[in-house]
């Protein structure tokens, strides 16, 4: 049931809409193509066994960690009051 101005199913819609764009960011930011040898940020050698397992990798495991730990860091921001985040 829709009230106001929005038609039925509207905010369904929005929910689908909130989620194909999470999808899609976290696709943007898998790895892609060959994997490195040596690691992009340090230099040191990516295991085989890590290669293998995470086609594209570019980073050794502590430079993705690091890498994941920033990327948390800034994704953190309280939006609540945002009226972009409530229209999503």
């Amino acid at each position: 049931m829709a009230g106001g101005w929005s038609r039925d199913g509207a905010v369904q819609d929005q929910i689908d809409n909130s989620v194909e764009d999470g999808v899609a960011q976290a696709r943007s930011r898998l790895p892609a193509g060959q994997s490195l040898l040596f690691c992009e940020e340090c230099e040191s050698p990516i295991p085989e066994a890590r290669r293998k397992a995470v086609v594209g990798v570019r980073l050794c495991v502590d430079c993705q960690s690091e890498s994941d730990k920033r990327q948390n860091d800034l994704s953190q921001i309280n939006r609540r009051a945002s009226k972009d985040s409530q229209l999503r």
